[in-house]
């Protein structure tokens, strides 16, 4: 088995922040030794829309991820989002050479579940395997060695448009990074705050980003459903600045300072005190007013989400309820109007199964950044991305002598 590299890195790019998060290969899994973050200004809604922007706010925040771990850092893992990701599932069967299923029969049966098409403008990010299927057996999740005559799998694929995917790789080459995997965000996210058990019982991640709300719906410990809401906690952020006539960068401060999802939950005697534009002087507000803007469009946004949840036909799997994570998810009391609306059990989900600066990290926002370098620590896929992809010849002798080498 080759050796790990000691540094795995995740680069969240977000709407409103980037975070780079370095972690370091242990015996015991990986010991998180750097954070940077850096605002975000070059994307919306999860995808680029201004590359010299992007492109600055990923070496900030790289290098203040380097400073604080003493390394410099070559290739990343970075996270996707947007509205254009779509997820489905699909199903391949094969015959088993020899009675004995071998990686080359899985890679087969993967690649025929994989054989669906897709447009010209998309390509594939992932294909998850659900389970694998022995001679009508079912539930088989490690086939390999088994007998059998016939083997079907079952999988989810995740598909982005080529040019956001391109543009995320073109920022980090850009800043001298290679990108060892492109990451749906949500699936990173998963790895850093659900449990094993949760994922056997059925659960719902709801990542609430900045620009999107991204779901995932786990069952029998694999991945059923992926979707990508093209609403966040920027929306929230528009409606204080709006309701409150204060400026976006004063109404992100008082969100995260004085934010609640409940306004039964507020006192009516709590103030806060509201910068003014124009240079107009600052007013004293009752909290309870801030709390009016905000009730509703979270309400708005789980709404969205349980309606997805129920297109999914995945509702009655979530015996482990939902889990939220994400920046936006640090509201008081938002957990509660979740369940409100949801009508099943929700936690907010912090990042675990990490050492090192665990209490630094142990903040929702840094869910999916912590999640890409789990992600790095399980995969054994260690291309480099570039934008330039091998040519025709090159993909049909790789294919040829794999063909040749599964025969003779």
């Amino acid at each position: 088995m080759a050796r790990r590299e000691e540094v795995i890195v995740g680069l969240d790019i977000g709407t409103t922040k980037i975070a780079c998060i370095i972690g370091e290969v242990t015996d015991d899994g990986v010991d998180i030794i750097g954070i940077g973050t850096h605002p975000s200004t070059g994307l919306r809604k999860g995808v680029v829309i201004n590359i010299d922007a992007t492109i600055n706010s990923i070496k900030k925040a790289v290098e203040e991820a380097e400073l604080m771990a003493g390394v410099e850092v070559n290739s990343v893992y970075a996270g996707i989002a947007g509205g254009h990701i779509m997820g489905f599932n699909s199903h391949g069967i094969v015959a088993v050479k020899d009675r004995e299923i071998r990686q080359s029969d899985l890679d087969r049966v993967v690649d025929a579940a994989s054989a669906v098409a897709i447009p010209m403008d998309r390509e594939v990010l992932h294909v998850i395997p659900q389970e694998y299927i022995i001679d009508g057996q079912d539930g088989i999740s490690e086939p390999l060695g088994m007998s059998g005559v016939r083997l079907e799998a079952k999988v989810h694929i995740v598909t982005a448009s080529v040019t956001s995917a391109q543009n995320i790789v073109k920022c980090a080459n850009a800043c001298g990074l290679h990108v060892s995997d492109i990451v749906l965000e949500q699936l990173a996210s998963s790895e850093a705050v659900l449990s094993d058990d949760e994922k056997e019982l059925g659960v719902a991640v709801v990542d609430i980003g900045g620009g999107t709300t991204d779901i995932a719906i786990y069952s029998q410990g694999s991945i059923v459903h992926t979707a990508v809401l093209s609403v966040g906690g920027n929306h929230l952020t528009q409606d204080i600045a709006v309701g409150l006539r204060t400026p976006m960068a004063e109404a992100e401060r008082i969100k995260h300072a004085h934010g609640c999802s409940l306004v039964d939950r507020v006192s009516p005697d709590e103030t806060i005190e509201v910068p003014s534009v124009g240079g107009r002087p600052p007013r004293v507000l009752s909290r309870a007013i801030l709390a009016e803007i905000i009730e509703p469009r979270v309400e708005e946004i789980f709404a969205f989400v349980a309606r997805e949840i129920v297109d999914s036909g995945y509702e009655s799997v979530l015996a482990g309820g939902v889990v939220i994570t994400g920046g936006s998810t640090v509201l008081d009391y938002m957990p509660e109007l979740a369940e409100e609306v949801l009508g099943m059990p929700v936690r907010r989900g912090l990042p675990r199964k990490v050492g090192g600066l665990v209490d630094v990290v142990r903040h929702p926002k840094y869910a999916t950044g912590v999640g890409l370098v789990r992600y790095g620590l399980v995969s054994d896929q260690r291309q480099h991305f570039r934008i330039r992809e091998e040519g025709l010849y090159q993909k049909l002798s790789t294919r040829m002598r794999q063909w040749f080498s599964d025969f003779f």
